[in-house]
């Protein structure tokens, strides 16, 4: 009796991940956690304070990846970390 073949999954690896690319349905998996604000700039100052104090730098890689200044003083920002620490 014949054995059939695998699939050619690496073909289909290819597609899903140029649609997500395309679509931007999906960022790399990076093991980070992020969360994105939308503050007025001295809530904005005191929301980063909170972060990087809950999760330190050290331990957590706790930082600003983005952030832009909108209209009316507010600003939004990304805040990412690592989901644990040693």
């Amino acid at each position: 009796m014949r054995v059939p073949a695998k699939p050619p999954l690496e073909a289909l690896k290819r597609s899903l991940e140029k649609r997500r690319a395309r679509d931007g349905e999906r960022l790399p998996r990076d093991g980070f956690v992020r969360e994105t604000f939308s503050l007025p700039r001295e809530q904005a100052r005191a929301k980063a304070r909170e972060w990087l104090e809950r999760w330190p730098k050290q331990a957590y890689w706790t930082e600003i990846e983005s952030w832009a200044e909108r209209p009316g003083d507010v600003i939004e920002f990304t805040m990412r970390r690592l989901p644990s620490a040693d």
